[in-house]
C-alpha cells in the first residue's frame, strides 16, 4: 500500500524504534511522564513541525504533523504528550501579537520551553464551553484569575499554559460566546502563587489535573488577540486537534490491526491457525476496512485545513470515524487474543485502555453527532 509522505514516515519509524513496548510498558507501569521520548521529538524538530520556519520551527503542514503523530501510535507509542504541543501553540501563531511569538516561539521550538497544557474544560461546564465560570477581571496592568478547571493534561511538565476564561460576565454579552478570553499564563510563575494544582488519577496514563484559581495575577500583556473574542480563538485551534487525534487513532487502529493479524497467524489451536476461522479472521478484516475508510476523512480534512477552508465538518467527522475504527480495532484485538489480551506483557490491555479516551476526548461522540446534526443537515438544536 503506497501511503503518503513516505519520508517524514520512515524518520519517525526509526526515532520510534528507540522506544520500544517495553519502553512504554514501563512509562504506563509506573504512571511515568515520557521525558526521554519527549526530549527525542524535540531534538528531531518534530514537535515544532507547525511553527513556521522563521519562529524556529520545521513549517510543515496540518498533514504532515497528523502523519508524525499517527506513526508514534502505530509504533505502540502514545502521541498524547505531543499533540498537545503541536496544536496549542496555534493560538499564540494565528492569534498572537508579533511580539509574543518572538518572544515565546523560538524558545518553544528549540526545547527551552514547553506549552503543552490547554485549559478549557470545567467541572461543571464541562463541554459548553460559552458557559464556563471562571473569571478573569482587569485591575491596572493585570488580570485577576478566579475559578476552576478540570481534566487539564500535562500542567506539571509544561512552562506555558493557554487559558480560556471569562472577561466580561455572561449577561452584558449578546450571545454566550462574547466576553471570552484567552491568556497565556506562566506556569512556573503561577503554582503556588495563586494557582492550585491537584492531579487526578485515571485509567490511563495521562497526567491529568484540576486546577484551581484564587486571585492569580497574570500580566495584561499576556492576553493573546483581542480581549472578548476568545473563543473564536480557541475554535480555530480545536478544529486542529480533532484532526490530529484522528491520525492517532488511525494509528492505534493499524496497530491493533497488525498485532491482531500476527497472533491470528501464529497462534494454532486445535491444529490450526486460528485466523483460518472466519469468526477470527473477518472481524479484523472488517476492522482494516474501517480504519483505511476513516484514514480518507482525516486526509480531507486536514487538507481543507490547510488549504485555510472551512473544516468543521470534515474535522469532527474525521475525529468520530477515527475513534470509533481505532476502538472496534481495539475489542479485535483484545478478541484474537483471548486471555492473553488482558496480560500487560502483550500491551494490548494498554492501548485498548489508551484508545478509549477519544470515545469521549476532545469532545465526545455525541456532540460531534449534535454538530453534525445542526450544523450539516440543518435539523433543530437538540440541546
Amino acid at each position: 500500500m503506497n501511503e503518503a509522505h513516505p519520508e517524514l514516515r520512515a524518520a519517525v519509524r526509526r526515532l520510534c524504534r528507540r522506544f520500544p513496548d517495553s519502553y512504554w510498558r514501563e512509562m504506563d507501569r509506573r504512571r511515568a511522564y515520557p521525558e526521554a521520548f519527549l526530549e527525542a521529538m524535540t531534538e528531531a524538530g518534530f514537535l515544532s513541525a507547525l511553527i513556521p520556519r522563521e519562529h524556529g520551527g520545521q513549517g510543515r503542514s496540518l498533514t504532515e504533523a497528523s502523519v508524525i503523530l499517527e506513526e508514534v501510535n502505530r509504533s505502540g507509542g502514545n502521541a498524547g504528550t505531543c499533540h498537545a504541543q503541536m496544536y496549542t501553540m496555534g493560538t499564540l501563531l494565528r492569534h498572537g501579537s508579533e511580539a509574543q511569538k518572538r518572544a515565546y516561539l523560538p524558545r518553544i521550538a528549540g526545547g527551552e520551553l514547553r506549552l503543552q497544557a490547554f485549559g478549557v474544560t470545567e467541572p461543571v461546564a464541562g463541554t459548553d464551553t460559552t458557559h464556563l465560570r471562571t473569571t478573569a477581571v482587569r485591575r491596572g496592568d493585570r488580570y485577576v484569575v478566579n475559578g476552576e478547571k478540570v481534566f487539564i493534561s500535562r500542567v506539571q511538565h509544561s512552562d506555558l499554559m493557554v487559558l480560556l476564561v471569562r472577561t466580561t460576565p455572561l449577561e452584558r454579552v449578546r450571545t454566550p460566546s462574547q466576553g471570552l478570553s484567552v491568556l497565556l499564563v506562566d506556569l512556573r510563575e503561577a503554582i503556588g502563587k495563586g494557582l492550585e494544582v491537584e492531579p487526578i488519577s485515571t485509567m490511563v496514563n495521562n497526567e491529568t489535573n484540576r486546577l484551581r484559581f484564587h486571585d492569580l495575577e497574570v500580566p495584561a500583556g499576556n492576553l493573546i488577540g483581542e480581549e472578548g473574542r476568545g473563543f473564536r480563538y480557541v475554535l480555530d485551534g480545536m478544529n486542529a486537534e480533532r484532526i490530529l487525534i484522528a491520525a492517532e487513532c488511525i494509528g492505534d487502529g493499524r496497530w491493533f490491526v497488525q498485532r491482531a493479524t500476527r497472533r491470528a497467524g501464529e497462534r494454532e489451536v486445535f491444529g490450526r491457525p486460528i485466523g483460518q476461522n472466519q469468526g477470527v479472521q473477518f472481524p479484523i478484516a472488517r476492522a482494516h476496512i474501517d480504519v483505511e475508510a476513516a484514514d480518507l476523512m482525516r486526509f480531507r480534512a486536514a487538507e481543507l485545513f490547510d488549504l485555510g477552508e472551512p473544516c468543521g465538518a470534515e474535522a469532527n467527522m474525521a475525529k468520530l470515524l477515527a475513534a470509533d475504527a481505532s476502538w472496534a480495532a481495539a475489542n479485535v484485538a483484545v478478541q484474537t487474543y483471548g486471555g492473553y489480551g488482558f496480560d500487560v506483557e502483550y500491551d494490548v490491555e494498554r492501548k485498548f485502555r489508551e484508545t478509549r479516551l477519544y470515545q469521549i476526548a476532545p469532545v465526545s461522540t455525541n456532540l460531534v453527532l449534535a454538530y453534525v446534526g445542526e450544523h450539516v443537515l440543518g435539523l433543530p438544536r437538540s440541546f
